[in-house]
């Protein structure tokens, strides 16, 4: 499928049929229409089902036949989570098919009557003129490896909020029951710490635990570092607690709950390590990728999982416009107005660019050079956040390149590619 709207608009022939779906969670509306905009048919409601889904296939191919369309394109509306059913079993019947945007769709209805009402029915003709129009896109469905990469990243933040979501409920606890707790342990997740918590015994219970027999327990976990000195400040540290006292029985049963949530966080996570190493190790060229420094492992696996195949993907500009990243300018006239990126892609994908974009300036020494460059030069230098857009796109390039052709990167030949590749150097 061609990118350009021209493009697109001139894959649809007077023998394309164009179905415009309106997707909604458990009922889909469907119109067809030719090329001109000619309504055939009548409208078609149909359940987000298998049978559902098989008579919409039947009825626009009994419209096409009796019509004589070689050909059709389905156009919906990416209404949340709900269009992915349709689109994959779509996929699967290899009938072409593209999304138009949500606010194409909102700003188009009034075209035709002249009215904001909004329905169902009316939506899918919206939608069919629109992809008449070649005001769609074809999206990029994840497969394989890819598909497993985006669910496992999915599943990883999933597990990393709710993980933090447990660590503040532990703090909360310790607040409450044994504020002392952190004066003797720094950090409530390390080894020894968890290992005495694991007790399930508030302050005024611990002191009453001979010191050989909490020695012994804590070496469970550390046997390194643990003395009779820091038995002694804990317990120093229970006789004076200002702890609650009240409710003790289930206070205790809500740390026991909390601390198996951590630790079973905590092995999922690691689990889901080792899967996206493995992932990985199936993708070509990510060991050299994972060569440039201040690139982790995390940052190529959530790139690769929001851009999926590199190989479909023509130019570079392609991912930059799908992050969101490119330019959106202002003016009329005399008058010009300030220079924004659109922030109209894929928002997950933006965030991960910029998180990685300020380790990346810290420690790789081509980055460093550039942005210092865009920052600092006599002409049209740039602000601090404005450099780091660029940096972003400069970074979505290196991996296109690396991913796609296999370069190799070089922090060197960068920097020496800085005044080639900027005419406006001072």
């Amino acid at each position: 499928m061609h990118s350009t709207q021209n493009a697109r608009i001139n894959q649809i022939t007077s023998s394309t049929l164009i179905v415009g779906v309106d997707i909604a969670k458990f009922k889909h509306v469907a119109r067809a229409q030719d090329f001109r905009g000619v309504e055939l048919g009548k409208p078609l409601a149909f359940e987000n089902t298998q049978d559902g889904f098989e008579l919409f296939v039947s009825w626009f191919r009994k419209i096409s036949t009796e019509s004589g369309f070689e050909d059709v394109i389905i156009g919906m509306e990416p209404t949340g989570h709900y269009w992915l059913n349709l689109a994959h079993f779509l996929r699967g019947k290899q009938v072409m098919y593209g999304v138009v945007n949500p606010l194409h769709v909102k700003k188009s209805k009034e075209l035709d009557d002249n009215s904001p009402t909004k329905n169902d029915i009316k939506d899918a003709k919206v939608i069919a003129q629109l992809v008449k129009d070649g005001r769609y896109a074809v999206p990029s469905l994840p497969q394989g490896v890819y598909a497993e990469l985006r669910e496992a990243m999915k599943i990883r933040d999933h597990l990393t909020t709710d993980l933090c979501v447990v660590q503040a409920r532990v703090h909360n606890w310790l607040d409450r029951y044994f504020p002392e707790f952190l004066t003797v342990f720094k950090d409530w997740e390390c080894k020894s710490a968890i290992q005495m918590l694991s007790l399930y015994k508030l302050p005024h219970e611990l002191v009453h635990v001979p010191d050989e027999t909490l020695l012994q327990h804590l070496r469970e976990a550390a046997k390194r570092g643990l003395g009779l000195g820091r038995i002694k400040n804990l317990k120093a540290a229970a006789s004076c607690s200002v702890g609650i006292r009240e409710g003790s029985e289930l206070a205790k049963m809500e740390l026991k709950l909390l601390l198996t949530q951590y630790e079973w966080f905590h092995n999922k996570l690691e689990e889901l390590e080792f899967k996206l190493d493995e992932l990985l190790k199936q993708i070509p060229h990510v060991q050299q990728v994972r060569a440039i420094k201040g690139i982790g492992r995390d940052t190529i696996a959530g790139f690769l999982a929001e851009v999926g195949d590199i190989s479909q993907y023509r130019h570079p500009k392609q991912i930059i416009k799908l992050a969101g990243l490119n330019l959106k300018t202002n003016s009329s006239g005399t008058h010009t107005g300030q220079t924004k990126i659109t922030k109209r892609g894929r928002k997950r994908l933006r965030a991960l660019l910029f998180r990685v974009m300020m380790p990346l300036v810290a420690k790789n020494a081509a980055f460093r050079a550039l942005h210092e460059y865009y920052t600092e030069r006599s002409v049209n230098p740039l602000k601090k956040m404005q450099s780091l857009i660029a940096l972003c796109n400069k970074l979505i390039r290196v991996l296109f390149g690396i991913l796609k052709k296999g370069h190799e990167f070089s922090e060197e030949k960068m920097i020496q590619d800085i005044p080639a590749e900027l005419p406006h150097a001072a």
